[in-house]
C-alpha cells in the first residue's frame, strides 16, 4: 500500500507582509511550515510543499506543473493564502485549477501550520 499523497499549498513567506503579526517573519514561518511537513511525513504521508509567489498567473502555472505527472489524495491550502485579502485572486485561481486538473480531489484547510496534520486527516477521511 502506498502512502497518501498530500499537496500542501501556501503563499511563499518571502512575499508576505508580516506587519500585522509582530514577532513573525519569513524565517519563522518557513520553520513552522517545515515542522508541519515533518509531522505529516512522520504520520506516513507523502508530502509535497508548494509555496506560491504573489502572482496569480505564475502561481497557477506552478500548481499545474505539479499535477502534470502526479495525482494527489488531498490538497491542503494554508490559512495565509485563504484569509489574506491580497491573495484572494490567487486562492480562487488555485482552487479552480486544482478542481479542473483532478476533479473530486478533497481540499483541507488549516488554521496555522500547527493544525495542518488535523486538516489533512479530515480531508483524507471525508
Amino acid at each position: 500500500m502506498t502512502n497518501a499523497r498530500v499537496l500542501q499549498i501556501g503563499i511563499d513567506p518571502e512575499v508576505v507582509d508580516f506587519s500585522p503579526w509582530p514577532g513573525q517573519d519569513a524565517d519563522k514561518l518557513r520553520a513552522r511550515i517545515g515542522a508541519a511537513k515533518a509531522e505529516l511525513s512522520r504520520a506516513g504521508l507523502d508530502v509535497t510543499v508548494c509555496l506560491l509567489p504573489d502572482d496569480a498567473d505564475i502561481a497557477e502555472s506552478v500548481v499545474t506543473e505539479l499535477f502534470a505527472n502526479r495525482a494527489y489524495d488531498v490538497v491542503e491550502i494554508g490559512s495565509g493564502l485563504r484569509t489574506s485579502h491580497e491573495y484572494t485572486l490567487i486562492f480562487e485561481r488555485i482552487v479552480n485549477t486544482v478542481a479542473a486538473l483532478q476533479p473530486g480531489l478533497p481540499f483541507a484547510f488549516n488554521d496555522s501550520p500547527e493544525t495542518t496534520l488535523d486538516a489533512v486527516h479530515r480531508g483524507l477521511t471525508r
